[in-house]
């Protein structure tokens, strides 16, 4: 690998200038669609439980299998996008999308359904793939991550507007209504990028056909740069810990507290807002402090919002009363909030380094943040099912403040010490 791929200041370029506008909509919409996938169907998941007759477990699957196939696609369409461009990539992947979510709408079993949700996560991961790629073939990392955060404020609307509009389709047209939601974003999203995105990886940068061997060793020296590292770490620690979130938070405002479903929305729509306020402050924050120092203020937050949520676990175990639902919602915020700063810095961090292999460097990191993920998910479902837990609320804030403090050490340590773009140039 050499040292100009290495280099932050590489100049992308593309045929024809193209318009900052058409690029925040785009990765708005792109990345945007992996919270709608995960997000927008949780106020569905005690409705589809008992309709299909399955154990909470059982349900997790549904996301689950969702995150893993996610994980493993964008290791293929990583280095598909890379040879081929983006925008093949784009539209076999979205037009794919919006077929298994139709199929997840039709499913009349748990088998059909999780079939389904697995192809929904791999075709997923072209969409995202090529968006956090995109940035790298158009920008330098400083301007690439302000880029993603103006991105991240719009997929923070989108998570704003998802719960709502999630919970209210359970409530009123059933959880299959939810899934069919998604088949109409995917449409959207394809509409898009199909009319109004251009190809953005010019022939000059293109990779040449490559053997697995190839392939592998490309990863393993993507691996083996620190500055990638410390930032697919600190992603994947962010995630892990609000994944907990999403697989346990309808179990524990539903069934737990007795929130009605479309209240359960409103309380995501609050989690939403929190990570929208996140990626505003980011963006804003950017030009003077810098990636890393930006980075620095997110892992604070972090770990104030686990402690937070371990403090509520505290709080039943000394009083022996439930709390209140309310009292979840200030450490699950701060952490939101801290998770919109880290997303757009670390996915920007993740690609600084890699100009001409920016897909690969993104599928990689993309796989281990969705490997990690479903790890946390099976030890999530298999200790929210042990007894003297099963029906508690401590496995999400426990969960939930693991996640905070390991973020918080990876932010304020590796990150500072490894993230800079261009340090191992």
């Amino acid at each position: 690998m050499s040292a100009s791929e290495l280099s932050p200041t590489h100049p992308p370029s593309t045929a024809e200038p193209l318009r900052e506008w058409v690029v925040v909509i785009a990765l708005g919409l792109l990345l945007g669609l992996q919270p709608v996938t995960t997000d927008l169907y949780l106020p569905a998941l005690p409705q589809l439980k008992h309709e299909l007759g399955l154990t909470p477990s059982a349900t997790q699957w549904t996301l689950s299998v969702v995150i893993l196939a996610f994980g493993f696609g964008q290791l293929i369409w990583g280095s598909i996008a890379d040879r081929h461009g983006r925008q093949p990539v784009l539209r076999w992947g979205l037009s794919l999308y919006v077929l298994a979510s139709l199929v997840a709408v039709l499913a009349r079993d748990l088998g059909v359904l999780v079939a389904a949700r697995a192809a929904q996560g791999a075709m997923l991961s072209a969409a995202v793939v090529c968006g956090r790629a995109t940035i790298r073939d158009l920008y330098a990392p400083e301007h690439g991550a302000r880029v993603m955060a103006h991105a991240s404020t719009g997929i923070g609307l989108v998570a704003l507007a998802g719960p709502i509009i999630g919970g209210l389709t359970a409530t009123y047209l059933g959880w299959r209504a939810t899934l069919g939601v998604l088949m109409l974003a995917g449409l959207g999203t394809l509409a898009y990028v199909w009319l109004l995105l251009p190809e953005t990886l010019p022939m000059a940068r293109r990779q040449s056909v490559r053997s697995w061997a190839e392939m592998l060793s490309d990863w393993r020296q993507i691996l083996r740069h620190p500055t990638f590292r410390a930032h697919a770490m600190l992603t994947s620690s962010t995630y892990g810990g609000l994944y907990v979130y999403l697989a346990l938070s309808a179990f524990v405002f539903i069934e737990i507290h007795g929130v009605q479903r479309t209240h359960y929305g409103l309380v995501m729509a609050a989690i939403s807002l929190a990570y929208l306020i996140g990626t505003v402050f980011c963006r804003r924050t950017l030009p003077h402090r810098g990636l890393i120092g930006t980075v620095r203020i997110g892992a604070w937050a972090s770990l104030c919002g686990g402690l937070l949520m371990v403090a509520v676990s505290l709080a039943q175990v000394f009083s022996q009363h439930l709390p209140p639902a309310w009292t979840l919602l200030p450490g699950m915020c701060v952490y939101a909030f801290g998770h919109g700063i880290h997303q757009p810095c670390g996915q920007t961090g993740v690609v600084a380094s890699f100009p001409t292999r920016a897909g690969a460097a993104s599928a990689l990191s993309g796989f281990v943040l969705a490997f990690s993920a479903f790890l946390i998910g099976a030890v999530v479902a298999w200790w929210s099912s042990l007894h003297g837990w099963a029906g508690t609320i401590h496995p999400m804030t426990l969960g939930m403040g693991l996640g905070g403090i390991c973020t918080a050490w990876l932010g304020l340590g590796r990150v500072q010490r490894d993230g800079a773009p261009g340090l191992y140039a």
